[in-house]
């Protein structure tokens, strides 16, 4: 037994603290706060036995990487192996305890009293091991070792693989970055759950695994909205059996269209519970909830919900003052509504893979999602292999979010910086788009971001021209633009060798970067910096209304939300403070229309 919390129904802000929002059980713990610490720069851990516990004399504060302020490790010189360690209590019942880590950089081993459990190669998403035949009643401990080279064959997205920051990129993440937490689970539970909205035909597709039961169980799913009971159905699962697969239909008399609809005006959240039972017994229940939606592209527009959307994007790196890219809940939360209140429709999560809670906000406020792959630098056959493994992982971690729409995999050819005429780095950026269309065929997915596309559902264009008469000029006539070279600053051309527009829609998925600020020499941003606040506002209404006045165009993506160490583009500060009158920013975005277009 470990210690509860309670978890209170949906409309309520339960995952201020819960880290796996659409998975939730009641009986959890969070292993988040001070841990045993210790630098390895001699590699020498492993061979003296740290991994036996007791030996770490420094203290951090998980989850926050040691480069930050908030982890209290006071030492920001490159260290490429840490040692973890954490004591906890236990008693002996029949659940087995999974062991979560929701993101470690890079390399990490895990041991429970001495004991290897298993290992991890990866930087971004979850992974958990179940650690029961290692435990001891009483005291247990957890020791983690974690390497992490400054290598660009590892997906870093914008962490500097030199020794210190340059142009766009930051300060390094090494080691936990995100929550580390337990969970005692059944050992007849519900794994695994992926739930598929279908709106032609107002039904919810469930797909799961039930784990450790050898008779047949029932896995019953109860859908209710905004506590209104909406339908229950379930399925017998055999002895045998381990996948499930349950249809449910979820239309209402309640809704005015048979459902209701997630979209950023009306962000609608189903509740639903999943309970893992027989005759007689009840092994497991889960929380959950859903969203009705779809995202398509039909010819060049982009229906959401089968009705026109434009989308009004901004560019979150996901970093935050003293602690990098992690972030309290409610950091991200104020992040968000200011999203909002600036009059944008989503986001465009760049570099970073971020915490489930973020996805969760989303969902909840009304905010559209592009989910983005981190980059590795270098071409190599280890480079892609992780970039095709980790980027599964990114799909596996985002599907259930009615907010995610778009999967972006690679960004601005970096790692394939000769994808315009190499055929082999062509294939593989088509193979993580086939990948990501095999894993997650609902949604809409961007091979390589900004230019030099290959296979692609969408034609997206970076342009950080700050003439707003000059780009108007490059956007003039639609059968140049595509299949041309558009971006005065980039120079690049919209398509690779071999490959041209097929009549997708056009995002410009990168523009203004307008630098503000108190400058030093180290800053840094794109073209010229204005004087005064009064003139960032009318390059940015000039350069948006470039975009929104070209009717070919279907949605933007301004860089950025925050200033970021070096990078002073930011409509907020580096403390996430508006810089500008975040009314007259709305009043831009919003003058040409409001997002959500019925026809």
């Amino acid at each position: 037994m470990i210690g509860t919390k309670s978890l209170p129904k949906q409309k309520d802000s339960y995952t201020t603290d819960y880290p796996r929002p659409q998975l939730r059980r009641n009986n959890w713990i969070d292993l988040n706060g001070t841990w045993a610490f210790q630098f390895d720069d001699d590699n020498c851990g492993e061979k003296e036995g740290w991994f036996k516990g007791g030996l770490l004399t420094k203290e951090i504060q998980v989850p926050y990487a040691y480069q930050t302020d908030k982890s209290e490790a006071d030492d920001k010189e490159q260290h490429h192996i840490l040692w973890y360690e954490k004591a906890f209590e236990w008693k002996p019942t029949e659940n087995a305890l999974h062991l979560h880590f929701e993101a470690v950089d890079y390399f990490t081993k895990v041991w429970v009293n001495g004991q290897l459990v298993g290992e991890n190669e990866g930087g971004h998403t979850p992974f958990h091991f179940v650690i029961n035949p290692y435990l001891i009643e009483g005291e247990n401990t957890i020791t983690v070792r974690v390497e992490d080279e400054n290598s660009v064959e590892q997906p870093v997205g914008k962490q500097s693989w030199k020794s210190d920051n340059f142009l766009c990129w930051y300060s390094r993440t090494t080691g936990i970055w995100q929550s580390v937490w337990m969970e005692e689970v059944s050992p007849v539970h519900l794994d695994k759950l992926k739930m598929t909205p279908r709106i032609g035909d107002s039904s919810l597709h469930v797909q799961g695994n039930i784990q450790g039961h050898k008779q047949p169980v029932y896995l019953e799913a109860e859908v209710s909205f905004k506590g209104d009971w909406i339908t229950t159905s379930g399925i017998w699962v055999k002895a045998n059996q381990h996948s499930v697969d349950l249809t449910m239909d979820v239309q209402s008399d309640q809704a005015d269209f048979r459902v209701f609809y997630w979209s950023p005006d009306t962000p609608d959240l189903y509740d639903i519970r999943f309970t893992v039972k027989d005759k007689t017994k009840t092994y497991d229940q889960v929380e959950s909830y859903f969203g009705m939606r779809s995202i398509e592209a039909k010819g060049d527009r982009i229906l959401l919900n089968r009705e026109s959307f434009y989308q009004k994007l901004i560019l979150d790196q996901g970093y935050y003052p003293g602690s990098l890219m992690t972030a309290s809940y409610e950091q991200m939360e104020a992040d968000l509504t200011k999203v909002k209140e600036m009059g944008f429709n989503g986001v465009r999560r760049h570099q970073t893979i971020a915490d489930r809670r973020y996805m969760y906000l989303c969902d909840k406020l009304g905010l559209v999602m592009w989910a983005e792959m981190p980059s590795s630098f270098l071409f190599s056959n280890t480079s892609m292999s992780r970039m095709l493994d980790e980027s599964r992982k990114m799909i596996d971690k985002h599907y259930n979010h009615p907010s995610v729409i778009i999967y972006t995999l690679m960004n601005e050819s970096w790692g394939v910086n000769e994808i315009y005429h190499r055929i082999d780095q062509q294939y593989f950026v088509n193979a993580l788009y086939y990948q990501a269309k095999a894993f997650d065929p609902t949604r809409l997915v961007v091979g390589n971001d900004g230019w030099e596309h290959t296979v692609t559902d969408i034609l997206t264009v970076h342009d950080y021209n700050s003439d707003a008469n000059s780009m108007k000029d490059s956007y003039k006539e639609k059968a140049a633009f595509v299949n041309g070279s558009p971006s005065k600053t980039s120079c690049k051309q919209n398509y690779a060798q071999g490959y041209h527009y097929r009549g997708e829609p056009v995002i410009i998925s990168e523009y203004g970067g307008i630098a503000y600020g108190s400058f030093e020499n180290k800053d840094w941003g794109y073209g010229t910096r204005p004087e005064s606040p009064e003139e960032v506002l009318d390059r940015l209404e000039k350069l948006t209304n470039v975009i929104t006045e070209t009717s070919y165009i279907q949605g933007f993506c301004y860089t950025q939300l925050t200033d970021i160490e070096q990078e002073v583009n930011g409509l907020l500060d580096h403390d996430h403070e508006y810089k500008f009158d975040p009314k007259q920013i709305k009043d831009i975005m919003t003058q040409q229309s409001n997002g959500f277009v019925f026809e």
